[in-house]
């Protein structure tokens, strides 16, 4: 839904684009190729409105994926280029469109790790004691099941990761019980009562599932 800008554009229409589609980022496209990404900031660093926005320097230039790139691929780019926009070319180069962190979160807000109800836990171990395989074997012991996980680095501590786990059962109790039996460390617990009602709140249980 919004527009790239063409190389020959100047800052002035960069400007009234970014107010009317509320964005801080522009694609900046030039014969098909992207150039890059210019904001209201660098425009206002050169101090020339009517300077070509391909002249400007633009950032973000590798921020952009493909048509069949994953969620998670998409969310590290716009994360590595520090965007919340990224650009979508096709197997030859071409830029095809633009997609948001805020579509992408919405998109995936939809999939059955989220919609499916249940609860949430958070772990930290160290690095060496990291085993799916040996704590989904523990959770399935409660009749549960791990419906999706995450793992990043602990940015407390980058010898420890932190494992958030989505597991189909609300009340988590004894998967608590037997998780902490065998030493591993629960920092969080979330539970869901009620199916979520509307895009808010799938949004918000997804940011608490990413962590982030």
């Amino acid at each position: 839904m919004i527009p790239p800008l063409k190389g020959t554009d100047d800052a002035h229409k960069a400007v009234v684009w970014m107010e009317e589609f509320r964005c801080n980022f522009l694609p900046v496209v030039d014969e098909g190729k992207l150039l890059g990404f210019i904001s209201e900031e660098i425009i206002l660093e050169a101090n020339d409105i009517d300077k070509r926005v391909k002249d400007f320097n633009l950032v973000g230039q590798n921020c952009y994926v493909h048509l069949d790139t994953h969620f998670y691929d998409i969310l590290k780019v716009a994360a590595d280029n520090k965007l919340q926009v990224v650009a979508v070319l096709n197997d030859e180069q071409s830029y095809t469109g633009l997609i948001t962190v805020q579509d992408t979160l919405t998109s995936f807000a939809q999939t059955a790790a989220v919609q499916l109800p249940g609860g949430i836990l958070v772990l930290s171990m160290n690095h060496v004691d990291y085993s799916l395989a040996e704590i989904s074997r523990l959770v399935e012991e409660n009749h549960a099941k791990i419906l999706s996980s995450i793992v990043k680095e602990d940015p407390l501590d980058p010898a420890k990761l932190r494992l958030t786990l989505k597991i189909n059962q609300v009340d988590l109790s004894r998967v608590v019980a037997t998780l902490e039996r065998f030493g591993y460390k629960v920092i969080g617990r979330y539970h869901e009562t009620k199916a979520l009602g509307d895009e808010k709140d799938r949004i918000d249980m997804l940011l608490r599932y990413l962590d982030i």
